[in-house]
């Protein structure tokens, strides 16, 4: 074990909005001397001992052959584990292809699942899983998920009070055509069922976030081309879904993620700017962001305020012990992990 290089001190005040009073408890470069010249796309998820398992994609560079997933961990001392390689694309003695998009979520019931991608490319890829019931100290074979199957595409499913899974999925069917979906299933990930969710929209979305609210309400927030965060509600548990809409906050064609606290409240973490001429424009900067309802944003933390850096692709979730870890690329030569709190949550 190792410990993380270090970049603030603890209880860093952050700017907070009105009805809230946030601080940064810890800020870090997670891996010392990595095993890849380039990294993205991380996920974390809390295991039964408290730890943390963090996991991304890593490489000589996103979409080469050598690209595979690998896994961390964060231990309740703050201790980081060197990276492991996790899953690889490898087809057979000849053939080997890119990986993708790790996803880690851990049901109810105490199965922890690796999601991830395989493939040539974002419009060519299929999804894989593998599983652990220890808490990811040793994995069953990965498995290709059925046709029409991609599981999560980036951002962690959530599991409702019946049990039921619900993945936030997209696919890119084209450089000029992108659609989320979600994928359910009632039996603990052994099957999935695909939902649509506005097939006819003018809106290129992918990538989505799913946040709860009372009485079955839910809220897709999703990456899009359009310069906005874009959005739809459910009624009805996820069964089915509205039309999409803008939001009020900035997407410069990059991904997000979010989370629904115990209290209630929601948390999205997002770049605060607009597309420009290059897919990475406007990655530089990073702010996380709460509502009470989904519709009216309040930023409470600048997380970055760079310029032609790239820190995006974050993973948000929140412990059994309140706070909220995020995770993020952090201008691809490594993951950043931040740790706050919030008064009385």
């Amino acid at each position: 074990m190792k410990l993380p290089f270090l970049l603030a001190a603890t209880f860093l005040p952050l700017s907070v909005s009105a009805q809230s009073n946030w601080v940064k408890l810890k800020e870090e470069v997670l891996f010392t001397n990595p095993p890849f010249r380039q990294c993205h796309a991380s996920t974390l998820v809390e295991v039964g001992n408290g730890n943390l398992l963090v996991s991304c994609f890593g490489g000589s560079g996103e979409g080469k052959k050598d690209v595979a997933i690998w896994l961390a961990s964060i231990d309740k001392q703050g201790q980081v584990s060197a990276p492991q390689r996790v899953a690889e694309g490898v087809g057979n003695d000849t053939v080997r292809y890119p990986t993708w998009n790790p996803v880690l979520f851990k049901e109810r019931g105490g199965k922890l699942f690796l999601f991830y991608k395989v493939g040539p490319n974002p419009r060519e890829w299929w999804g894989m899983v593998k599983t652990s019931l220890d808490d990811g100290r040793t994995w069953t074979t990965a498995h290709r998920l059925p046709p029409g199957i991609l599981g999560p595409i980036k951002n962690k499913p959530i599991q409702l009070a019946n049990g039921t899974i619900l993945a936030p999925s997209s696919v890119e069917e084209s450089t000029e055509r992108w659609k989320v979906h979600l994928e359910k299933s009632t039996d603990r990930g052994q099957t999935w069922q695909r939902i649509p969710v506005d097939t006819s929209s003018a809106f290129d979305v992918i990538q989505p976030s799913i946040l709860q609210y009372p009485g079955g309400r839910l809220q897709l927030l999703c990456r899009s081309k359009q310069g906005s965060v874009v959005q739809a509600w459910s009624t009805d548990n996820g069964n089915t879904w509205g039309q999409l809409s803008k939001t009020a906050l900035l997407n410069p064609n990059s991904g997000t993620d979010a989370v629904t606290l115990r209290d209630g409240s929601q948390l999205i973490v997002y770049n605060p700017d607009v597309p420009g001429k290059d897919w990475f424009n406007g990655r530089g900067k990073l702010r996380v962001a709460q509502s009470a309802d989904g519709q009216k944003w309040n930023d409470i933390a600048v997380l970055e305020n760079g310029d032609k850096e790239e820190y995006s692709y974050p993973a948000i979730i929140q412990t059994r012990d309140g706070r909220v870890h995020i995770t993020y690329t952090y201008d691809r030569k490594n993951i950043k992990h931040v740790v706050l709190q919030g008064g009385g949550k």
